[in-house]
């Protein structure tokens, strides 16, 4: 059998206890118990370990997510007020239809509510001898009292005057008593003595709770929020001390055990509980003797025949990090079917089918005899008819390797997939019975997260965690030439838009073997195997929900939403458009839609690699007035246009080349066109405007830097081996990119419409308020006040473009009241209209896979 075994703290011999008893009331005995209470079960022997605390993860992670739902509340409180308010008013209209409530007094009807259920739980509590948890649910309940106190007087010191006003009732006032203390001392204190599935009382506790927290609402002895906000505080002190203190564990133990078994046709006579050298607690433990069931008890039994069994037990209390565990699979990975398995007893049934299906394709797999329920916990009884050992990766064959894949191809061809494919889920059994000569199969193990009726994503990303595994095992070499006697070509090469980060679980990205470069070198050598043009048309598949992409936009997002209600001030906006004249106002906005053609023209010309969607292009450029809210001038659009070119089929080297091409023609034609104009128009605006100094400052503190870092040995061998060959790439394609002249040509063309259209708009929103200026020098000012506004690094230049634009023309003689409102107008027209055409810009594109 495996050597490995399920955790325990100690072993002794001894009857377990009662499920619902300390661990600490059980005497362990020096002998096999031997059970007198039951008749039918004298002639059983049971050696067991009684239960221990569980630290059950599921109770911080609820005071977590309890914490943030009262974080959340006081900001609902805070800004609607008049939702919290109106929900007391509708509570106090139906508090009239049953008058009698109103004569009953709080104060008595509180004090009844606390006797009772603090009374009822702890007799409860100690007529089970569970003294340590009577003694910590009181404990619970004092430090109830106490968190009320302390946040009473801390939100009646420091708290938003709003805020207090909404927790303010008749039964309130400031200070420490501002919250209503008993709800949160009685919801810790249930919190701690609960969970209620377990007992009656604690159960009834809370529906008096909850029912006294109605009666005090509608007789405005306390407010919504103020009842809320204490139980939620008491419910995360009740968790956090009871994931701190341990819970009891509620499962099957010894004779529960028994007698679930007999359920499903067995008549044990011996069960014994496996120790294990493992004591540390937290640690994942796991054995090929039960399929590698996390964290699950691992006993061997005999029967009244004689016949030998092995019996998984796993508890809810444990499953709770493997139900977690898939939530986050299912929240991190996209278009991937995840298993959901919230209990116990839902996840060992369904291991049990997955077992059962495999046997009856002819897989070696360990093989089930039945599972059995009981309270909290689930039984897999195992018929022990193979011996089973662990892998040493490092004698593995060839051949060896081929028989896992083809192990796993053929349950792939009836749909049952993996989803877990790790080093130790890897494993040789051998029948018992058959010959020794015979050698053992290769199987692979582990199969309760698994699933049948498999969509073709699920398929293809177990060959991908089989095929990342034995690169970081063995290398990519030797990974596809075991692969190739498995797979055809073209099954290879279909894996490789399959082969990311996202899909390779984290115990085989922890290997030595392991590095960053490993699945792009993998994803290399499959490419190898196409033919260069289906290699290039390959398109990565999206699993993950959190790649950068998707982070970026979030984040984006969230930034332009901060900034619209930060920083949109509609008042000002409102009076600037309705002094404007229409129809120069809307010249305006046209000479915005004309930068994007603009804009777009000038990318268009250095995209020489076949046809390219005209709409697709504008609407790339449209987009990027969206990023233009949360990024600074600039990064926006460039971003856009990197993802626009890769989604066209330029290679990142490439993109960035004719990124870097349309931003240098762009800067370049922006300052020949303000020296241009400048020359001819006489203005010396431009002169002075460069801090001369500071310039040369910054650029000998960037050369001293560079220098010291390359006089470095180790730092110059990585940049002149890792980063120069990039550098060169990379300044090759530019040089390409900008000696095509009919490319350069189309470029410049774009970009003077792009600065002419930007500068006429600026005059056309002057005309708007009735003020006549040269077209010419109106675009000479803009553009050069505009380039020092958008330097600063803020959302879209946000706020310097305004401070910028509005004193440059004021100081040209326009009046500062017609200057501020015509940068008004172009902001509204050139940025604050572009955030909702852009986003819909953004919406097509991503619906059409073009960004």
């Amino acid at each position: 059998m495996s050597s490995k075994q399920s955790p325990q703290n100690h072993a002794a011999r001894t009857e377990p206890p009662q499920s619902g008893s300390d661990s600490a009331s059980a005497a362990p005995l020096a002998s096999p118990t031997m059970l007198d209470d039951d008749d039918t079960m004298n002639n059983v022997v049971i050696d067991d370990i009684p239960p221990q605390r569980t630290h059950v993860f599921g109770d911080l992670v609820n005071a977590v997510l309890d914490l943030i739902i009262a974080v959340l509340l006081l900001l609902f409180a805070v800004y609607l007020r008049g939702v919290t308010t109106g929900v007391a008013y509708d509570a106090q209209n139906v508090g009239k239809n049953v008058d009698w409530i109103l004569d009953v007094p709080a104060s008595l009807l509180q004090q009844l509510v606390v006797i009772y259920v603090v009374v009822s739980v702890l007799i409860q509590i100690m007529t089970r001898k569970e003294w340590l948890q009577a003694a910590l649910s009181v404990g619970a309940l004092l430090l109830g009292f106490g968190a009320a106190w302390g946040t009473s007087l801390a939100l009646s010191t420091w708290g938003n005057s709003i805020l207090v006003g909404t927790l303010m009732s008749a039964g309130t006032s400031l200070g420490t008593a501002l919250l209503p203390d008993f709800f949160a001392a009685l919801s810790a204190f249930l919190t701690m003595a609960g969970p209620r599935r377990t007992r009656s009382t604690v159960k009834w506790g809370w529906n008096i709770l909850i029912a006294a927290g109605v009666i005090f609402v509608i007789t405005s002895w306390s407010s919504v929020t103020g009842i809320m906000l204490s139980l939620l505080l008491g419910r995360v002190i009740g968790l956090v001390l009871r994931f701190a203190i341990g819970s009891i564990n509620t499962g099957a133990w010894g004779r529960q055990i028994i007698s679930a078994v007999r359920t499903i046709g067995l008549n044990p006579v011996q069960l014994t509980r496996r120790t294990s050298l493992n004591t540390e607690p937290g640690v994942l433990v796991t054995s090929l003797d039960d399929d590698l069931v996390e964290n699950s008890r691992i006993y061997d039994m005999r029967d009244q025949d004689g016949r030998h069994y092995t019996v998984s037990v796993l508890d809810n209390q444990l499953r709770f990090a493997g139900y977690l565990n898939q939530m986050w699979q299912l929240v991190k990975l996209k278009s991937v079917a995840v298993r959901k398995d919230r209990s116990a007893i839902s996840a060992q049934h369904h291991h049990a089918s997955m077992l059962l299906g495999l046997r009856s394709l002819g897989l070696p797999t360990i093989k089930p005899y039945g599972v059995a329920d009981y309270s909290e916990s689930s039984m897999l009884v195992l018929n022990p008819c193979a011996v089973l050992d662990e892998c040493d990766a490092a004698t593995l064959t060839d051949d060896e390797l081929v028989e896992l894949l083809q192990y796993l191809d053929r349950a792939h061809q009836r749909g049952y997939t993996h989803r877990r494919i790790t080093l130790n889920t890897l494993g040789r059994i051998k029948e018992l019975g058959t010959p020794e000569q015979q050698p053992a199969h290769m199987f692979i193990a582990g199969w309760q997260n698994g699933d049948v009726a498999s969509s073709i994503t699920n398929v293809e990303l177990d060959n991908v965690q089989m095929l990342a595994l034995y690169a970081a095992l063995y290398g990519v070499d030797r990974t596809i030439r075991v692969a190739k006697r498995v797979w055809d070509t073209e099954t290879l090469i279909n894996l490789i838009p399959f082969v990311q980060r996202a899909a390779v679980p984290p115990s085989t990205r922890q290997l030595d073997g392991w590095n960053k470069h490993l699945l792009e070198d993998l994803r290399k050598a499959m490419s190898a195997l196409a033919p260069p043009e289906a290699a290039e048309n390959l398109e990565q598949v999206t699993l993950s929900r959190f790649s950068i992409r998707s982070f970026v936009g979030m984040a984006l997002l969230v930034i332009a939403v901060a900034v619209i209600f930060t920083q949109l001030k509609p008042e000002e906006m409102i009076k600037a458009v309705t002094n404007a004249n229409l129809w120069f106002a809307l010249l305006c906005v046209g000479f915005g839609f004309l930068a994007w053609v603009g804009s777009a023209v000038t990318l268009g010309g250095f995209m020489n690699r076949g046809p390219v969607n005209p709409f697709g292009l504008l609407c790339s450029q449209m987009a990027a007035g969206f990023t233009a809210v949360s990024m600074p001038a600039g990064i926006g659009p460039a971003f856009v246009n990197l993802q626009f070119l890769r989604k066209n089929g330029y290679r990142n080297t490439v993109a960035t080349a004719i990124m870097s091409a349309v931003w240098g023609v762009q800067a370049v034609t922006t300052v020949i066109l303000l020296i241009v104009i400048g020359i001819f128009t006489g203005r010396n605006t431009l002169s002075g405007m460069v801090p001369t100094n500071t310039l040369i400052m910054v650029i000998a503190i960037v050369a001293l830097v560079v220098c010291l870092a390359m006089a470095i040995t180790p730092i110059r061998r990585k940049v002149t081996q890792k980063y120069l060959p990039l550098l060169k790439s990379y300044a090759r394609s530019l040089l390409e990119t900008l000696t095509q002249p009919r490319e350069l040509i189309i470029g410049i063309v774009g970009a003077l419409v792009l600065n002419l259209a930007t500068g006429f708009g600026f005059w056309a929103a002057l005309h708007a308020f009735g003020f006549s200026m040269n077209p010419i020098e109106t675009t000479f000012i803009f553009l050069l006040a505009n380039t020092l506004g958008s330097a600063v690094p803020t959302p879209g230049g946000l706020g310097a473009v305004e401070a910028a634009l509005s004193v440059a023309f004021t100081a040209v003689g326009v009046p500062s009241p017609i200057a501020l409102s015509a940068t008004i107008v172009y902001r509204l027209a050139f940025y604050w209209l572009r955030i909702p055409v852009g986003a819909l810009a953004m919406k097509w594109l991503d619906r059409h896979d073009m960004i």
